[in-house]
């Protein structure tokens, strides 16, 4: 049954592929000459497929429960979770090893009994979805053939996503059935639902289970709730959320995750997660201590190609990433790029997620040198061999200003693994200047002026 829902993804999938029209926060859809920015949902969506190994954790986790002498264990080990078998079996089948630092934690507290509720913060890539994904299947009684298990997520591709992941992890237990709740899956009214477990977006949710009645929400025993911080940036997600959550029993046990934790998730949580334990692993640092960072002074696009050009001509790089703020921009430079023999390729808004995977994947490969791209990865990807990043157009935000936190991601991502990066900054007017000066002040970290005129001045930052 669980190979059959993988490929029931793969179907949903190709149904809906090609309704990706971006549209601004107005409803009117984007030009190439708008800033070129992804939504909460992509970028969440993009980081959970990148980052689909787990990421080495070395960050320290904190705990927070209301009776702080109540033992909290930790496992090194799936064996000691005392799982079924069969379940081991599909852990170890996906390539898990050992637990993650979030795992060890999260999945002794998930599998408790009593169950424990539990709001857990962590990014993508520490295991967080095979942690919840576990939970849900030990929590099944497969000999009741009825809904027990609800998750939801914001959007159909990221429900797809953790679909997946439970269809692996369920390979050898066919007697637990799963159903998808999205768009583009259908179910005849009157009919009612026989699954154990529901993966689906809010607004389909709320439709089968109140509206037309098709499962019994009270009978519901585990309720999770994922990517809180991209349900909350969705109109009417929610209040969707939390008419779903009021019909559930007092005995259901409730997972909340999310990748941030700010107030707006703080008062979500406190509706839909009474006494709590709260897990949240501290962010990976970003820092701007062994990189390099320089501004050159430009008049226009044109000058900024040659500097980039003047770059190249004196350095060696290993790989680049260009940060450009509009789509029409990331284009015309990529021409020109290519024209000049370079391998670019161009990652922006108008792709969908599948097509942007596919660039990142042959940039990884090391197929393409220069990684042209727009804010869609402001939240910057790990690869290895990126020495340089430039900003051809510098990081603002709406109202035009510094915007300090992407400049972060952007280039905290080049001095990664111990290696120097450069970070090389465009500057064609005044605002940008502003910008760039704002940046430095805001660091406390010098940005040196880069004569690129100068050849020797250029080679010493390759030095």
């Amino acid at each position: 049954m669980a190979n059959q829902w993988g490929q029931k993804a793969e179907e949903l999938e190709s149904k809906v592929a090609g309704l990706g029209i971006t549209k601004k926060p107005n409803g009117k859809p984007e030009t190439e000459e708008d800033p070129d920015v992804a939504t909460a949902a992509e970028t969440s969506l993009l980081m959970k497929i990148i980052r689909q190994g787990l990421v080495e954790s070395k960050l320290d986790i904190e705990v927070q429960r209301k009776d702080p002498n109540s033992p909290l264990y930790s496992v090194k080990t799936f064996e000691a979770l005392h799982l079924k078998p069969n379940l081991l079996k599909g852990v170890y089948a996906m390539g898990f090893n050992a637990p993650s630092k979030i795992q060890e934690t999260a999945l002794p507290t998930l599998l408790a009994d009593p169950p424990q509720n539990m709001i857990a913060q962590s990014q993508s890539g520490t295991g967080k979805t095979a942690a919840f994904v576990l939970a849900m299947l030990s929590r099944v009684d497969s000999s009741k053939n009825y809904p027990q298990v609800l998750c939801l997520s914001p959007t159909y591709e990221l429900a797809i996503q953790t679909g997946e992941v439970a269809a692996k992890m369920a390979k050898f237990c066919p007697e637990i059935k799963l159903k998808y709740a999205v768009r583009g899956e259908e179910v005849p009214k009157g009919t009612k639902i026989t699954d154990h477990i529901i993966i689906g977006t809010p607004g389909k949710m709320l439709d089968w289970g109140v509206k037309f009645g098709m499962f019994d929400l009270s009978k519901i025993r585990v309720f999770v709730l994922d990517e809180a911080d991209v349900m909350i940036d969705r109109q009417g997600h929610q209040d969707q959320c939390i008419r779903i959550h009021k019909c559930l029993p007092s005995t259901c046990q409730m997972m909340f995750f999310s990748a941030t934790y700010d107030s707006a998730v703080m008062e979500f949580a406190e509706i839909i997660v009474p006494n709590p334990i709260i897990i949240r692993l501290l962010r990976e640092q970003e820092s701007l201590d062994n990189i390099k960072q320089y501004y050159v002074k430009c008049k226009n696009a044109e000058e900024k190609y040659t500097a980039i050009c003047n770059i190249y001509g004196v350095i060696t790089i290993g790989q680049a990433i260009i940060f450009c703020h509009t789509r029409k921009t990331a284009s015309w430079l990529s021409e020109k790029m290519t024209r000049d023999g370079h391998s670019v390729a161009v990652l922006s808004g108008e792709l969908t997620v599948e097509q942007r995977i596919a660039v990142l994947d042959r940039f990884r490969a090391g197929l393409e040198k220069v990684l042209i791209t727009t804010n869609v990865l402001s939240r910057g990807i790990d690869v290895e061999q990126v020495t340089l990043v430039v900003n051809f157009d510098m990081p603002m935000d709406m109202n035009r200003k510094a915007d300090c936190e992407t400049y972060l991601h952007r280039i905290g991502r080049t001095g990664r693994f111990g290696k120097a990066g450069i970070a090389i900054n465009l500057i064609d007017s005044p605002l940008s200047m502003e910008i760039c000066k704002d940046i430095e002040a805001h660091f406390g970290k010098k940005i040196q002026l880069l004569d690129i005129e100068d050849a020797e001045e250029i080679e010493k930052i390759g030095a």
